[in-house]
């Protein structure tokens, strides 16, 4: 079994210092064997947000951990360095991959910057990004969970957040599902949930799923829905003999922990189906 925690939108310069303990908790008590952190690492991307969010990092331990920008990780008052130097805050503390990949026996995890300097919030796509995440998917083993990246969705559940959907989603959802991709995970609207994209998308040729997750331990939170995070449980257990469970996990008030809230079993298509339609 290979356990994947998802974490996202924590917006640092806005945490509440209790989720965040409890967060961690749970990270010593689940032990995944790997951490995505899939954008809106900061509020306003300054380095002394960027510097809270590396201590949690550091907090984190050893466990390997992958980490995106989001929109928010974008400097937006200050024009020069947005224009400029978009992601100099961002690098100083992560590194200058912003496009990290997890490779194990049973992982191949594909990160991708959908964020743009030239758009406000929205993510984008391009045809080189979509290009390069295929070809990787393509040399996949049948054994691995294939999971691709994304701050912003390539697929939503209200019209309200129409707006938000990642550009370029109609060309690289379709590419990528022939590819093999299982998974497309990502945040930005701080509400969680998992759709079947073979509904969403016509004509794919296998089954893929979308997995979103709310803000992890910021104020902002949406609605009714409280600070949450995704664990995603994998498991080949043989040859054509693949499962995943979803589980959202949301911040109790009154226990001060996070408590299993849903859980989705997703079932997938053989590897070997998606190399015959690529």
């Amino acid at each position: 079994m290979t356990l994947l925690l998802q974490i996202s939108d924590p917006h640092f310069g806005t945490e509440r210092p209790r989720v965040v303990d409890a967060l961690l908790s749970l990270k010593e008590t689940m032990q995944p064997d790997l951490i995505v952190m899939s954008g809106d690492l900061t509020q306003r991307a300054r380095r002394a947000q960027f510097q809270a969010a590396r201590a949690f990092v550091d907090r984190l331990g050893a466990t390997p951990t992958l980490i995106v920008p989001g929109n928010h990780d974008i400097p937006l008052f200050n024009v020069f360095a947005r224009v400029f130097h978009p992601y100099a805050n961002h690098q100083r503390v992560f590194g200058r991959d912003l496009e990290p990949v997890y490779e194990s026996p049973e992982l191949l995890v594909i990160a991708l910057n959908t964020t743009r300097p030239y758009r406000h919030k929205d993510g984008e796509v391009s045809m080189q990004q979509i290009r390069r995440v295929a070809e990787r998917l393509e040399r996949a083993t049948p054994a691995q969970l294939r999971v691709v990246i994304t701050h912003q969705p390539v697929a939503v559940t209200r019209a309200q957040d129409e707006a938000n959907l990642l550009h370029g989603r109609e060309r690289a959802v379709p590419r990528w599902a022939r590819a093999g991709a299982d998974l497309i995970a990502g945040g930005h609207i701080h509400l969680p949930y998992v759709l079947p994209l073979h509904d969403t998308f016509a004509n794919l040729p296998r089954r893929m799923w979308a997995v979103q997750a709310g803000t992890a331990v910021s104020t902002r939170v949406r609605g009714e829905i409280n600070n949450s995070v995704n664990l995603i449980r994998y498991e080949h257990a043989a040859p054509g003999s693949r499962r995943a469970v979803v589980e959202r996990w949301d911040f109790a008030e009154a226990s001060g922990a996070f408590a299993l809230v849903t859980q989705h079993d997703l079932a997938f298509d053989e590897a070997r189906q998606a190399c015959e339609t690529s």
